[in-house]
């Protein structure tokens, strides 16, 4: 007899059908993704980040390939909330899965403002406080790795909004778990990690980096070590729910993370190499649990034997 298994879990006051998210920048708002990917099988679609007003991003080149992995430098490169509220969330209202938006800004204000924008607005089901991207100088990383800077942006996102309030951490710092307890004291309900490692590229021919920025951001397999190690460094620091990610690529990385005490996991490089790779997770999940003859995926969420 095969046991039917329980896939939702629950984030803040959102539940998800399953575990299974995508990780901003590599689904934009799902719409390039529609042919490939059933969006009502997934947990939740995280949008690209969504800036106040239109962000240029920076010069190209800013992709390069690595062993394992990629570097990017696109900057947040995105039209602006009203063209997003206009376009993608009329798009997305179509789709029957939960929206998490992607939240950046240059200063504290700007963060605020966007959630506050937002609150509202019944097609947005949460947010994700992006403070940990490496690729902008003003904004982005500066606020992901001071206690304080995040606690700010934190508290203010948090007096904008009663929606569920992801907070994204980054990797580039000397201890995680001092950031995470500083933005759940601020009223974080959840906490994604890790983001992108910060590192570079050159061109031996040219002698010259291969992204116009010099540096980027690392993602893929070869980051997933670090991200496993700071998703349970966290688990056991904070009691807030943890969406995992960093260098999922199938099921079995999935379950390693929510083995380590992630709730939910975000895929993001895997998408560009296998656009239908968050689907083949959310059924490689499906076929672990029944294997194994669990009543709830949530039986994982911390089960490490250490």
């Amino acid at each position: 007899m095969t046991v039917a298994t329980d896939l939702s879990v629950t984030i803040g006051s959102l539940k998800l059908r399953n575990p299974v998210v995508t990780a901003s920048g590599t689904f934009a708002s799902g719409r390039e993704y529609a042919n490939f990917v059933d969006l009502s099988r997934l947990g939740a679609v995280v949008t690209k980040g969504v800036s106040l007003k239109p962000w240029a991003g920076n010069a190209s080149p800013r992709i390069a390939e690595t062993s394992c992995g990629m570097l990017n430098s696109i900057g947040l490169q995105n039209p602006g909330l009203d063209v997003f509220t206009q376009k993608d969330l009329g798009w997305l209202e179509t789709q029957d899965v939960p929206v998490i938006v992607n939240v950046s800004g240059h200063t504290v204000e700007e963060y605020a403002e966007v959630c506050r924008k937002l609150d509202g607005d019944r097609r947005v089901d949460a947010f994700e406080i992006n403070i940990s991207c490496p690729n902008v100088d003003s904004g982005g990383m500066v606020f992901g790795t001071s206690c304080p800077e995040a606690a700010s942006v934190v508290s203010a996102c948090r007096e904008a909004t009663s929606k569920t309030l992801i907070v994204k951490l980054s990797p580039n710092v000397t201890d995680i778990t001092e950031i995470a307890r500083a933005v759940v004291d601020a009223g974080a309900d959840c906490v994604s990690l890790i983001n992108t490692l910060l590192g570079m590229a050159v061109d031996a021919d040219t002698r010259r980096p291969k992204l116009a920025r010099v540096v980027g951001g690392l993602s893929g397999p070869a980051i997933k070590p670090v991200a496993l190690r700071m998703v349970w460094q966290v688990a056991n620091a904070v009691e807030v729910p943890i969406i995992g990610m960093g260098g999922i690529a199938d099921a079995q990385d999935a379950i390693e993370f929510m083995l380590a005490g992630a709730t939910a996991v975000a895929v993001g490089t895997a998408n560009f190499v296998d656009p239908t790779s968050t689907m083949r997770i959310v059924d490689g999940l499906t076929e672990y649990a029944h294997s194994r003859e669990l009543h709830k995926i949530t039986e994982l969420i911390g089960a490490l034997e250490v």
